[in-house]
This record gives C-alpha cells, sequence and structure tokens, in this order.
C-alpha cells in the first residue's frame, strides 16, 4: 500500500472539509480512519481499500450538499484518478463511499464486501456514545431542531425519502436511528465496541428524562 497515496487523500480530504459542521468534519473523518483500521486488523480485507474509503466517505456529505448523493462520488472519482489509481481500486472505493449510509441500508445487495462492513461499521460506531450523542446535539444545533418535545413522538421504519425530509427532536435522533445501529453491525470487533457506547446512550437517555420532568 502506498503511504503517499494515504497522506495525500489525508491533505485533500482535510482541504474539503476546512469549515465544515463539526460533526461531519476531519475529526470525523480521522476517528472512522482509525476505527477501520482497528476493526480491519481482525478481518481478512484490502487494508488499501478501507483507508481510501474511511477518509473519503463523507468528502460530501448529501445532507449538505442539498440531498446530491453522487457529489461526494464525482470528487472522489476524480481525486483517485489524479492519484493514477487503478480502475479497479476506484470502482471499489466508490462502491463503499454509495452504499454505506444507514438511509440508503434497504437499497444494498445481500453481501456485502468486508471492506464496506468495516467502514460501515466504523462509520456508525463514531455515530453512538459520548462521542454520537456529541454529534448528534451539535447537529440538532445545526439546524435548529429542538432538543426535545413531549408531544412529538419517533418516527420508526421510516423511508428513505421520509428520513431525509425529517425535521424530528434530537432526542427522537436516538430511538430513529442512533439505538438501532448496535444490531446492524457487520464485524465481530464492531458488535463489541457498539455495545458499550450503546449502553452509554441508554443511561444519557434515562438521566435526559429524569431531569427533563424534574425528578
Amino acid at each position: 500500500m502506498s503511504q503517499n497515496l494515504i497522506q495525500n487523500t489525508i491533505v485533500f480530504v482535510k482541504e474539503k472539509l476546512e469549515g465544515a459542521e463539526a460533526g461531519h468534519d476531519w475529526f470525523h473523518i480521522e476517528r472512522v480512519w482509525k476505527l477501520s483500521k482497528k476493526i480491519a486488523g481482525a478481518e481478512n480485507c484490502n487494508l488499501e481499500v478501507v483507508e481510501l474509503s474511511a477518509l473519503l466517505h463523507d468528502i460530501a456529505d448529501p445532507k449538505f450538499h442539498d440531498g446530491d448523493e453522487t457529489l461526494a462520488l464525482k470528487i472522489s472519482n476524480e481525486f483517485l484518478k489524479s492519484q493514477n489509481v487503478s480502475d479497479e481500486l476506484i470502482e471499489q472505493v466508490l462502491f463503499i463511499i454509495k452504499n454505506i449510509s444507514f438511509k440508503n441500508r434497504g437499497e444494498v445487495p445481500d453481501v456485502l464486501p468486508i471492506e464496506l462492513q468495516i467502514v460501515q461499521d466504523a462509520d456508525r460506531i463514531d455515530a453512538i456514545g459520548a462521542i454520537g450523542i456529541a454529534r448528534t446535539f451539535n447537529f440538532g444545533g445545526f439546524k435548529n431542531n429542538l432538543m426535545y418535545h413531549p408531544d412529538i413522538q419517533p418516527k420508526l421504519n421510516m423511508a428513505k425519502e421520509e428520513y431525509k425530509k425529517s425535521q424530528g427532536t434530537t432526542i427522537n435522533h436516538f430511538h430513529e436511528k442512533l439505538l438501532l445501529l448496535k444490531d446492524l453491525m457487520n464485524t465481530k470487533t464492531g458488535k463489541d465496541l457498539a455495545q458499550e457506547r450503546h449502553d452509554f446512550m441508554l443511561n444519557f437517555l434515562d438521566q435526559f428524562s429524569r431531569e427533563w420532568n424534574v425528578e
């Protein structure tokens, strides 16, 4: 694996995400990259595909680009071609970027490459636990969403388009997505890491409820 390619990708991603919303900035990418390498250590996989996919997976998150799901693919493709990466490797990376998202889970193939399983687990792990809580409230503030409203119930099993347009509360997002992620992990390492973070979120939600209701 070319360390120059990985370093060039890091520089590129840092530049592209300068000024990004704090839950989807370079530091999110860095954590997912490190988590991906940690998970990959227990799997038989192409580490170069894993690292490149982890670094590029949120290069143009559709949430911040009018829902455009093709922009990240275009940017990643152009960058990798500029680095003289093989067409085969580019195809593998773009497949992961296209299929990693929670909202797209109903559209992916039944059998996923191990590299996608690894990066997907890493991305989902960074969405839960203490970091996940911080990211969720940061994004809720960014969108000016309510933290919580007792009369607004979570919407479970939303279709993709409904999920994309949802303006629910930040607390409801835990029930609509974050608490579901533990059982969607692909790898053993991912499942082990997710369990502790899942339990932390449950404790937080219990504490939040007691404080909200002034118990």
